[in-house]
This record gives structure tokens, C-alpha cells and sequence, in this order.
């Protein structure tokens, strides 16, 4: 396709152009087609255009787009009820995005700091993490990359090791207000926070009156094989942040927290699509179709074989470590060349994802098939041999 390009020019983009998709399958403007183990990266939970999706945004954009959120309406509230029945968590505020999500836990933390710790604002976040790219989430992000940029940051925000409980205790002082972090650190490279570590940091942050805020952005909505990645660790945040698979490929994210902890007052906080009933009608299907158990255990097992066919591949090219929970993986590649591996493989159908130099992530739609895993195995396989 030749056209004068238009959009501002904030990523590189390969000169394909896709027009279609269906469930694993991705298509180009040339009629060809790419096994899409992105999806969107970790968006499409249903993959590319699932009827069930379709059909949600056919019947409700028949009924009502949007209202504005200074009303109720039947989707916003249907969602809200299933989102803190299912999370243990009790109240919502639906946003377009993960990061205005992101932003929201920010400022209902400092909010509550506020008015229930002498003010306390600072909010103890991860070495490596990932939580946005407005302002303030790229303040609290760890990216090393991002230090310089947009100066002068947000300030408030103190940076620690994962899985280093000793320096989340170090660092708490009086005006810490709450600890904010990942289940599973995506953009650092598929890290996970060890179960016993976030165990910890449930007890220690109970204990000093400071809030823990789970960013579940990329881990929530099945995507670990549970419907949250915190049902792994056994515990229950204060705050928690939703996004990328809670609208199934459409714009949807959402804060959740427990009762006691939503102080915001009216005007505090809001959003012109916030609760819009076509996309929370989406999210209602999403939810209804992820939250099934038989659909959960299936994610699971799936993950399993993700990862077993994952670490042959790696014991046969001498690669390294397969980590992640459920059907977010990660693959180290110690040659560090995981770049130039994924642009080989675009090249031969196959979409996968290089976070960072010496890592491959793996984020397929939920409803993936093992034949389709192995034919993603197969795919990569003759990739690996190519750029060996």
C-alpha cells in the first residue's frame, strides 16, 4: 500500500500494512498471514475478531454508545459488580487504557495518604517496571532508559530491586504511602515477583499502614491462568489496575480497590469515556467467556505446553531460561541478538515480541490451540536455524 504517511512517527513500523485477523492469524495488506503470538501485546485475549466480541459491540451499539459518565448505565454497572465480585475488591473506576489506570491508583493512594497518613505521598515502585507512559506512570516506572526523559519528572517515587523485600523495608520511611508493582514484570523481560515475596510484602505493608497497589495491567484477565495473578500468591491488594485483556482488543482498563480506601471526592477524578457502555459491554463478555473455570484450566495447561515445547527449543540452540506463569513467557537469549531473531521471524509469519535484547516474549491469545503452538515452535525453529 503507497500512501503518504501521515502519523507522527513514535515507534518503527515495518512497511505491511494489516487489514484482517481471525483467532491466532494476522493478515497483511499483500494477502499474507502471520501467526500472532503478540497480540497486541497481551490485548487480544479472544484473538482477532471473535465472534463473541462482535456480537457484543453489534447489540449494544444498536442500544447505547455512550452517555457521558455523569450517568449510570446498564454495562458500567453490570461490569463494576463483576470485576469486585470476582476480585474480592469492592469498588471501580473504569479508564481507557492501563496507564490512566495506572494514574488513578496513583492519585487515590496520595489521596488517602492524605487524609489517613499525615500526608504520606511517596509510593515505593520497582528497579525495571513498566506501568505507562503518561507522565506520572513513566515517573513511576523503572526503565532506566526513560531517566532523561521529559524532565523535570514527577518526584515521589522510590525505585528497589524485585524480590528484595530488605530494600522495600529500607526504603519505607514516613512519607511512604504505598508499595506499587507488576505480578510479573513484562517489559523488564518476563520477571515474575516470587510468590513468598509478594506474600511478604502483603504482611509487611499491613503491618506499617501503607497500601499495596498490584499493577495487573498485563497479568490480569487470565492471562497467568487464573483470572488475577495475586490468586497465585494467595493474597488480596489494597489497589489493583486492569487493562490490555479486560476489553479483548478495545480500549478498556480499570482501578479497583478495596471500600475503605476510595476517599476520592466528587471532581477528584473522571475521564469523558469512562464507563462508556459500548466498550464495558465488551468487557462484560470478555469476563463472562475468561472467568469459566473449564476456560482457566485450559489457559493453564496450555501455558504448560507453551513452556515445555519452549525450553526443547532452548536446549536444542543453547538458549536459556524459560520463565512467566500461564501464557505470558518469556525465553533468554544469551547470544543477545532476541532483536534480530524477531524481525527473522516476522519475516517467515511468525509475530513475537523482543522486550529487550536478550529476551523473547510470548503473549498468544488465551484460546490458543496446541496445534497452533507447535506450529509457532516450528516457525521459530527454522528462524533460530537461519540466524544461528
Amino acid at each position: 500500500m503507497s500512501f503518504d504517511n501521515a502519523l507522527m512517527e513514535v515507534t518503527e513500523r515495518p512497511p505491511q500494512t494489516m487489514v484482517s485477523g481471525s483467532g491466532s492469524w494476522l493478515f497483511d495488506n499483500d494477502g499474507k498471514r502471520y501467526l500472532d503470538f503478540v497480540q497486541g501485546w497481551a490485548v487480544n485475549c479472544l484473538g482477532h475478531a471473535p465472534a463473541l466480541i462482535a456480537e457484543a459491540i453489534t447489540q449494544q451499539a444498536q442500544t447505547l454508545i455512550s452517555c457521558s459518565p455523569a450517568y449510570y448505565n446498564a454495562p458500567m454497572l453490570t461490569l463494576a459488580k463483576l470485576l469486585a465480585d470476582s476480585s474480592g475488591l469492592d469498588k471501580v473506576f473504569f479508564a481507557g487504557s492501563g496507564a490512566e489506570a495506572n494514574e488513578g491508583a496513583i492519585k487515590l493512594a496520595r489521596k488517602w495518604g492524605g487524609k489517613y497518613r499525615g500526608g504520606a505521598f511517596e509510593i515505593i515502585t520497582l528497579q525495571n517496571s513498566f506501568h505507562g507512559r503518561t507522565l506520572a506512570t513513566m515517573s513511576a516506572s523503572g526503565k532506566p532508559q526513560w531517566e532523561p526523559l521529559f524532565e523535570p519528572k514527577v518526584p515521589g517515587f522510590t525505585k528497589v530491586p524485585i524480590n528484595d523485600i530488605d530494600a522495600v523495608i529500607a526504603a519505607i520511611n514516613a512519607n511512604t504511602v504505598a508499595v506499587m508493582l507488576e505480578p510479573i514484570q513484562g517489559e523488564a523481560g518476563v520477571v515474575p515477583a516470587r510468590l513468598e515475596y509478594l506474600q511478604a510484602l502483603r504482611k509487611l505493608t499491613k503491618e506499617k499502614n501503607i497500601l499495596l497497589i498490584l499493577d495487573e495491567v498485563q497479568t490480569g484477565i487470565g492471562r497467568t491462568g487464573k483470572l488475577f495473578a495475586f490468586e497465585h500468591a494467595g493474597i488480596l491488594p489494597d489497589i489493583m489496575t486492569l487493562g490490555k485483556g479486560l476489553g479483548g482488543g478495545v480500549p478498556l482498563a480499570a482501578l479497583l480497590a478495596r471500600r475503605d480506601v476510595c476517599c476520592f471526592d466528587s471532581g477528584d477524578q473522571g475521564g469523558t469515556f469512562s464507563g462508556n457502555p459500548l466498550m464495558t459491554a465488551i468487557g462484560c463478555a470478555v469476563i463472562g467467556e475468561i472467568s469459566r473455570p473449564e476456560f482457566l484450566r485450559e489457559v493453564a495447561s496450555n501455558g504448560d505446553y507453551l513452556r515445555a515445547q519452549l525450553q526443547k527449543l532452548s536446549a536444542e540452540f543453547s538458549l536459556g531460561e524459560v520463565r512467566g506463569t500461564g501464557l505470558l513467557l518469556g525465553l533468554d537469549i544469551p547470544q543477545a541478538n532476541a532483536g534480530a531473531i524477531a524481525a527473522a521471524a516476522f519475516a517467515n509469519g511468525l509475530l513475537i515480541n523482543a522486550p529487550r535484547a536478550n529476551i523473547l516474549r510470548f503473549m498468544p491469545a488465551l484460546n490458543v490451540s496446541k496445534v497452533e503452538i507447535d506450529a509457532m515452535i516450528n516457525i521459530l525453529g527454522e528462524t533460530l536455524t537461519g540466524t544461528a
